[in-house]
């Protein structure tokens, strides 16, 4: 696409910048008084002296495990709501959304996906105390997109609502959008009223996106989390192409900090995620994900000014060392992307007479010694050592996200 959703998404980054911190501290003058969270998270900082994104790392970064001790201590939100809850539109357990149009901040990715006015979309995402559904929701809301509220549930089922209902997109993780077309496949079943989808809450493979494609589905991408919504989307550059890594959305400072700190790392590198979005109902100050990705420098050539990042790139906790080597998530992804014909693969780190074993688990066709002869080349040139590789059958390894497996004994 070459339109955009606002102005906003092309105005220089320093007006940008402007307007989020005198939002920034407006909306902190009125939240403080009123979420005990937020008071202790500054309560060594003249705000008034925070007027651009490094002011921000004299604020403490909030974790998981520290919200999760905060909620148990004073539910329902640790203290972290402003608002009343029974003011607010949905409760969830770890956030809350209030009656503001497109909450969630969805319709822009929406319209970056092609989404337009008069387009049915099938919402595979939870409705369950989860966000996903809602989310999807305010943003077709926004854009006036009729809903089929479908969820997250059978494929025949969703097969039928196809069917009756003629959906134009999706949204829901690229895992169901997968199953919807390989089970249409294999019982001719036509699902061809669907052009588009947006997918989330999961790693959106190079294979299957190329696969989508050849059935008709353009898919784009977004980065989500529970508590903010849409971090980040996948654009096209005016030819429709994909553009390289995901434009941050309008109303969100995201910083890349180095893992278990306050503090950026260099621009470039790869760093945990950390989102800051404030609204007088429910504001998100520095909350660390756990994700990791990292900044693309450069201007986008989608036209957007706002911060491009390279996605999501693995967990925090994943990250493995072997020898100087940082093993990221992200390298596993890469491999399998160059190996179509693959299914899951994760590393497994074990140790062998006081030395790194490293093992390179695929689920695959058989045992097939040219195959395992590739990804070991692979295995050198994306991570810059040797490691065994094990084959094994469809559906063996567990399905859990979890792409490297460290089994060395803690010295």
């Amino acid at each position: 696409m070459t339109d955009y959703f606002d102005r906003n998404e092309t105005r220089p980054r320093k007006t940008r910048e402007a307007a989020i911190f005198r939002d920034f501290k407006a909306i902190l003058s009125i939240t403080r008084p009123h979420a005990s969270a937020l008071r202790k998270q500054t309560r060594d900082i003249d705000i008034t002296r925070v007027r651009r994104c490094e002011d921000l790392a004299r604020i403490p970064v909030v974790r998981g495990a520290q919200i999760a001790q905060m909620i148990s201590e004073d539910p329902p939100y640790g203290g972290r709501l402003a608002s009343r809850s029974g003011f607010m539109r949905h409760l969830f357990f770890r956030a809350a959304s209030g009656h503001g149009r497109d909450w969630w901040h969805a319709a822009r990715a929406m319209h970056a996906a092609d989404f337009v006015k008069g387009d049915i979309v099938l919402n595979c995402a939870s409705y369950h105390m989860a966000h996903g559904g809602h989310m999807v929701e305010s943003g077709a809301a926004e854009l006036g997109c009729a809903v089929i509220p479908a969820g997250s549930g059978k494929v025949d089922r969703q097969l039928h609502a196809i069917h009756q209902l003629k959906p134009t997109a999706f949204c829901g993780k690229p895992g169901l959008l997968r199953r919807i077309l390989e089970t249409a496949a294999e019982k001719n079943f036509d699902v061809s009223s669907i052009r588009k989808a947006l997918v989330f809450g999961a790693p959106l493979s190079t294979h299957f996106r190329r696969e989508a494609l050849a059935r008709g589905v353009v898919v784009r991408q977004a980065y989500t989390t529970s508590e903010t919504g849409i971090v980040a989307y996948e654009t096209s550059l005016p030819d429709g192409s994909l553009n390289k890594g995901m434009i941050v959305n309008e109303g969100l400072i995201v910083e890349i900090v180095a893992p278990g700190t306050s503090e950026p790392v260099r621009r470039g590198d790869i760093g945990e995620v950390v989102v800051t979005r404030l609204n007088v109902d429910f504001p998100i100050l520095r909350v660390g994900t756990g994700d990791l990705s990292r900044e693309i420098e450069g201007p986008s050539p989608c036209g957007r000014t706002n911060m491009r990042i390279e996605g999501w790139m693995g967990r925090v906790d994943d990250v493995a060392r072997v020898g100087e080597r940082q093993i990221f998530p992200s390298q596993i992804i890469e491999m399998s992307d160059r190996h179509a014909c693959v299914g899951r693969m994760r590393l497994v780190l074990g140790e062998k007479g006081g030395r790194v074993d490293p093992t390179l688990c695929v689920e695959g066709p058989g045992d097939d010694e040219q195959l395992r002869a590739r990804l070991r080349a692979t295995i050198s040139e994306v991570l810059g050592f040797e490691a065994r590789v094990d084959i094994v059958g469809p559906g063996t390894l567990p399905d859990d996200g979890r792409l490297i497996v460290d089994e060395r004994v803690p010295v």
